[in-house]
């Protein structure tokens, strides 16, 4: 058992907080776009545009990140990632036209791409550094600061989204000001460690790999797209008043954060491949009979069900792309985010062609290629 230094928890706990940052901005952010819509008097097609405008922030933000986070870079990226990213959201919130918003959501999404290619480079480099795995409660860190981002927005919606804006934006890039002397200590703490067992280490991802790597992330990030953009409306066609329909994507999310704050004790216990074929195989079951069931309290547990079969596949992904450093982390996130962003919209033109109900399967289908492919993309992977 690995003897895990004071620096490499101090790195940890940081990391924690910016997963923790970075799911709260995100969610805050997506939970008041509507008054954003609505302040700037746009139509739904400029609302798109904006969105759009962000994504493609986001992917070239994921691009120059996976370029420049070097071993020795990474606490300058973090630095300036949450503060830019907080800066941004402020900018969000006082647009009133839509160019000033094209503008805002562009250098939103640059910098949150650049935010999660070092946070995840860094995580993977603590992991090593540990020893065991941690990639799992890192997400999870993501995902209760997401849950937290809502439950603020939800709690604040009589204000005016500018003062969420501007009052979340300026104290998360106090707390990020005040980090970094803390973050400058990354770049020695977090650096790759050797292992008794170093038959296990991590092996450097073929293109091929990493590209399987990478489809995998999409396809399970669609399924999150799904559940963000259409778990509520699935309710709704079901009968389900208007309270059961907002809880679908909670019970969704909250089951995620549960299955990734338990999912590196599996990991370490059963292995990568194994964990995340026996996950993708429970929220294929989980969606499918969700869907299948045609009543409300079913779909709701399969939405749960779903989040959790999912929980522990992203972060074991970036784990595997990680032994190939910081630009095949980006390869996999940058292609994991076009399932994410394309996926509710792929749903939408087939539930226009047939169901919503069929529709909805896809992503049931697609865990099911995660878990029948899952062995294949994260053997020979650590810790």
């Amino acid at each position: 058992m690995s003897v895990v230094s004071a620096a490499d928890r101090h790195s940890r706990a940081l990391l924690t907080g910016y997963f923790l940052g970075l799911g709260a901005i995100m969610a805050v952010w997506g939970a008041r776009m509507p008054a954003v819509q609505q302040a700037a008097h746009l139509s739904t097609a400029g609302l798109a545009l904006v969105l759009l405008a962000a994504a493609v922030g986001m992917v070239a933000g994921l691009q120059l990140g996976g370029r420049y986070a070097r071993p020795e870079r990474l606490p300058t990226l973090l630095s300036t990632g949450a503060f830019a990213l907080a800066g941004c959201l402020v900018l969000v919130g006082q647009g009133e036209s839509l160019s000033g918003l094209l503008a805002a959501a562009l250098a939103f999404g640059l910098a949150h791409g650049v935010l999660d290619v070092a946070a995840n480079t860094a995580a993977v480099r603590c992991q090593n550094a540990v020893g065991r795995p941690i990639m799992s409660s890192l997400h999870a860190a993501y995902s209760l600061g997401a849950l937290a981002g809502a439950a603020l927005a939800a709690l604040t919606a009589h204000a005016a989204h500018s003062t969420l804006f501007a009052a979340t934006g300026a104290l998360l890039a106090g707390i990020a000001i005040a980090a970094v002397p803390v973050t400058r200590s990354l770049s020695g703490a977090d650096r790759p460690a050797m292992r008794a067992d170093a038959g296990k280490l991590p092996l450097v991802p073929s293109p091929g790999k990493l590209w399987l790597l990478a489809a995998l992330a999409a396809a399970s990030l669609l399924g999150e797209g799904a559940a963000a953009d259409w778990a509520a409306v699935h309710l709704h066609t079901l009968g389900a008043p208007t309270a059961a329909s907002a809880t679908a994507f909670a019970l969704y999310s909250a089951a995620m954060a549960a299955g990734r704050l338990t999912g590196d004790r599996l990991t370490a216990a059963f292995g990568a491949p194994t964990v995340v074929r026996a996950g993708a195989v429970l929220a294929t079951a989980g969606l499918t009979i969700g869907v299948i069931g045609s009543s409300t309290p079913l779909a709701l547990a399969g939405w749960a069900v779903f989040g959790l079969g999912l929980s522990t596949t992203v972060p074991s992904l970036i784990t595997a792309a990680g032994a190939g450093g910081a630009k095949a982390v980006a390869t996999v996130t940058a292609t994991g985010y076009l399932g994410l962003l394309a996926g509710p919209a792929l749903i939408g033109a087939l539930a226009s062609a047939t169901t919503l109900s069929t529709a909805l399967l896809l992503p049931a289908l697609l865990a099911a290629a995660v878990a029948a492919l899952a062995h294949r993309a994260l053997e020979n992977t650590a810790p």
